[in-house]
């Protein structure tokens, strides 16, 4: 690519090379039209004669003596991944500068450590579906209830127990059972735009997951967004033969994550601490109805309304197009 004060775009070099070879312009004549020096255009009219390109040619050598061999690039690679160490520690080790050091990291993506899983010590491969619908993310996030009066958080300890205690249909004490006191957020959303649909349940079985899936499914084709792929962890809801057969029955092709690798359905578990930052604890509620009530509110100011910092700074519908109800 020519700079940005360049006499001559390679559209204007082919004409000045035309004009000399082929038209039988002097040299002269036509860099005095262009307002270049004669150098430069019987530059360009040899390069016509030879065959070659118009384009600028790459102004790296040709040899590089002094260039870091691939076993220590390799070598600082591993260093890297495996103890997490900035520029300054690695070079002491590896006996080169900092900035080499750094210029290696930069050139794989490792320059910052936010690029590598703090649990594997691997690269985070970060990936996009090129068009709404071609994979959906689903997920259960669990809440605890909040009894009528307020939760600790905002009540206090005693408080807290006293509200539980005296709220119907709660646990009492750590053997009751584990399953009561629970609000079950089942979350969907869409991998390239990050419109986000969920539902507040009392359960995580497998026909309420079902349930949901139909629901939203139908839900983004009112917004003409064909669902193609769903991904989802392997909690038991999502390995029964009920999600296999609502699959089948909505023509999606279901793909699990690997065990143990939340990360790979990182997007969804990202919107879970949205979902509990902006709604589940964002304020005091009385009532864990009054927090349930609150829900469709918030996924509309989500969708519509809030910046996505993976969408440019728009909101999620941004990236849909002739939605109904798009701008409202």
């Amino acid at each position: 690519m020519s700079h940005i004060n360049a006499a001559l775009t390679p559209r204007h070099r082919l004409i000045v090379a035309q004009l000399v070879v082929e038209g039988d312009w002097p040299i002269s004549e036509v860099a005095a039209r262009f307002q270049v020096s004669w150098p430069t255009a019987k530059r360009w009219a040899d390069r016509y004669r030879n065959g070659e390109s118009m384009q600028d040619r790459s102004s790296r050598p040709h040899h590089s003596p002094n260039k870091t061999n691939h076993k220590t690039m390799r070598r600082c690679i591993a260093l890297r991944l495996r103890l997490r160490e900035g520029p300054v520690q690695l070079a002491r080790r590896l006996g080169i500068a900092p900035s080499t050091v750094q210029q290696i990291l930069a050139r794989v993506h490792l320059n910052r450590l936010s690029h590598v899983d703090r649990a594997t010590g691997e690269p985070v491969r970060r990936y996009e579906h090129a068009h709404p619908g071609s994979m959906i993310h689903v997920d259960v996030k669990k809440l605890g209830n909040i009894p009528q009066g307020g939760g600790w958080r905002y009540v206090g300890r005693r408080q807290g127990e006293k509200n539980r205690s005296a709220t119907p249909g709660k646990p009492r004490n750590k053997y009751s059972d584990p399953l009561m006191g629970k609000a079950y957020v089942h979350t969907v959303i869409d991998d390239h735009s990050r419109v986000a649909y969920a539902e507040v349940h009392d359960d995580e079985t497998a026909l309420t997951a079902a349930a949901v899936l139909g629901r939203a499914v139908e839900w983004f084709n009112q917004r003409n967004i064909t669902v193609a792929r769903v991904l989802s962890d392997n909690g038991g809801a999502y390995r029964s033969h009920i999600w296999r057969d609502a699959c089948a029955d909505l023509d999606i092709k279901h793909k699990r994550t690997r065990p143990y690798r939340p990360q790979t359905n990182g997007k969804i578990e990202r919107f879970h601490r949205t979902l509990t930052d902006g709604w589940a604890y964002a304020r005091c509620y009385n009532s864990e109805a009054e927090r349930r009530a609150e829900l469709e509110g918030w996924l509309h100011y989500y969708n519509h309304h809030r910046p996505h910092t993976a969408c440019g700074g728009q909101p999620p519908f941004s990236r849909l197009i002739n939605v109904p109800g798009q701008y409202s």
